[in-house]
């Protein structure tokens, strides 16, 4: 029996220049075996373009990447770890806050603010650098991000005094946290969505920076012997500069460029100043393996690389959407709830149970280890490897919040729990369990927003990326600012317990939105493309 694929409509291009292709229905059907009745056969093509209004899926004839599995692994994994850097420089010195604040002589107060604004900056920053870097290249941005954070690390090594301390952690803030959103761009990049999820989760490297921090943390006080005139955190800066440097000059010089804007799939050479020795060796190997570039597509894609002034403009069209404003809400909770309780830990350990820095930092290991074990699944349809399918008519809301409620649920569980262990000051296996499930819980829902919010803006990953830094570090800082006072007015078991009813009431932007997310999406969809039709502008 003979079978035929189902009608195609003519190819067009996308803004990448990939060749798209819209089927009419995923299933093959028999038109042309003599024992099938023609009338059955009209019903059966009608009953396909019946279907194919309700169930449209575009998807790339091309690969989506040109990368290899092998070099996609690689440059995800360069992401992640410079992405690493963010939240590391902000959590390394947090079982050091009390030993700090005597070494400079302030109070804890003053030590928390520095927490605080590095926070807010680390919300702020990537909102510039993230526009930028979907028009100038990922490694443009990687240089200003790199210059700013190096010069600050040295700063801060040389200096010991509190306002040095206060504002060039900020500086170094600025830096850093642009590596997150461009960690997070390259997966966009290079990886599609049904494979987007153990990437981002490869990308955001937040909870494993607390584990690695805190658990290295006394070996780093202990060996970078770097002068005794500097105070005990300033080797910890020493410590910073140097990995900075040491990450900075392999990324400068063998880090492909991946922003689609400007490199397609990867098939297309980057304009010289994206111009790097692994882009270079990779495209001599394709010409001598006759692989040619597509110099319309390349003479297209060149026209959008332009060099212009930083600008938050992206960042804020993306919180200003109702959708991605109920997802960035519920993921600023549940980060500002682990900085919260990390913040409020070295207080907590110390007051409570009588520990020194030095089991202080153990104390951080259970919520290391269960943010370690954090996951994304992934559900979508239908999955073709290495091909982009189009989400407009698919609930990727509920395939994602599936996972990330019942995370939700376990986390305010344990939120209060913790808090009320504390309080009541019982046995130490309590909270460290406690600990345990909350790294594994808020990571992990977080985890899963992560990926939605990139789902749901395919085409800007990084600036996707920008506004959920700009809301949960926003939030994080506030959270971080308040435990402290909470903890001194209601006590440790209510202060946490109101904690986590903030939480829960977040979680009423993901329920609406696995109900109604689908169609917001196509209403922004449609007033996308009727704003291109009004300017004139057509893709491709």
């Amino acid at each position: 029996m003979s079978t035929k694929l189902p009608e195609q409509e003519a190819p067009t291009l996308d803004a990448n220049g990939s060749t798209v292709t819209r089927l009419q229905d995923g299933l093959e059907h028999d038109f042309t075996s003599p024992r099938q009745d023609p009338d059955e056969a009209v019903e059966l093509e009608k009953q396909a373009e019946s279907s194919a209004k309700l169930y449209a899926n575009v998807v790339h004839e091309e690969d989506y990447s040109a990368f290899t599995i092998g070099q996609k692994r690689l440059i995800i994994a360069i992401g992640s770890f410079t992405a690493w850097l963010s939240p590391m420089s902000g959590s390394i010195y947090y079982p050091a806050l009390n030993s700090i604040a005597a070494d400079l002589h302030v109070t804890s107060s003053k030590v928390n603010l520095t927490v605080t604004t590095y926070l807010i900056i680390q919300g702020l920053a990537p909102m510039m650098i993230a526009g930028f870097s979907d028009a100038a290249g990922r490694r443009p941005a990687y240089f200003i991000c790199f210059s700013i954070y190096i010069v600050a690390n040295l700063g801060l090594a040389l200096e010991n005094d509190y306002v040095a301390l206060l504002i060039l952690r900020m500086v170094q803030s600025g830096g850093s946290s642009g590596t997150v959103a461009l960690a997070q761009g390259m997966v966009g990049d290079c990886v599609t969505s049904s494979e987007r999820g153990k990437y981002i989760a490869y990308a955001s490297s937040g909870p494993l920076a607390l584990y690695l921090a805190r658990q290295y943390r006394q070996f780093l006080e202990e060996s970078l012997v770097i002068g005794k005139e500097l105070i005990e955190y300033g080797r910890i800066f020493w410590f910073l500069l140097i990995l900075s440097v040491a990450t900075f000059i392999p990324l400068a010089l063998f880090l492909p460029e991946t922003c689609r804007k400007i490199v397609g799939d990867g098939s297309i050479p980057p304009p010289w100043p994206c111009v790097n020795l692994s882009d270079t060796w990779r495209h001599k190997k394709r010409a001598e393996e006759g692989i040619e570039v597509d110099e319309v597509k390349k003479a297209v894609l060149r026209k959008n690389f332009k060099i212009a002034v930083p600008n938050p403009i992206g960042t804020l069209k993306v919180l200003a959407d109702f959708e991605s404003a109920l997802i960035l809400l519920a993921t600023a909770f549940a980060v500002s709830c682990f900085y919260a309780i990390s913040t409020g830990a070295s207080v907590a350990f110390s007051t409570l149970y009588g520990f020194d820095d030095l089991y202080v930092s153990l104390m951080f290991l259970p919520i290391g280890t269960g943010g370690y074990r954090r996951h994304a699944k992934k559900l979508n349809f239908p999955v073709l490897k290495n091909r982009q399918t189009d989400l407009s008519n698919f609930p990727i809301e509920q395939a994602r919040l599936q996972i990330a409620l019942p995370m939700f649920g376990l986390a305010a569980t344990s939120i209060i729990g913790y808090g009320w262990m504390l309080s009541h000051k019982l046995s130490l296996a309590g909270p460290i369990i406690m600990l345990f499930i909350l790294g594994y819980s808020l990571i992990a829902a977080s985890q899963v927003l992560n990926v939605l919010i990139i789902d749901i803006y395919p085409g800007q990953p990084a600036t996707a990326t920008a506004a959920n830094n700009v809301s949960r570090c926003l939030l994080g800082a506030a959270a971080t600012a308040a435990i402290g006072p909470m903890v001194k007015a209601m006590g440790n078991g209510w202060s946490y317990t109101v904690l986590a009813l903030l939480f829960v009431a977040s979680c009423a932007g993901p329920v609406a939105t696995m109900r109604y997310g689908i169609v917001w999406r196509r209403a922004r969809k449609a007033k996308e493309e009727r704003r291109k039709g009004d300017r004139g502008v057509v893709d491709g």
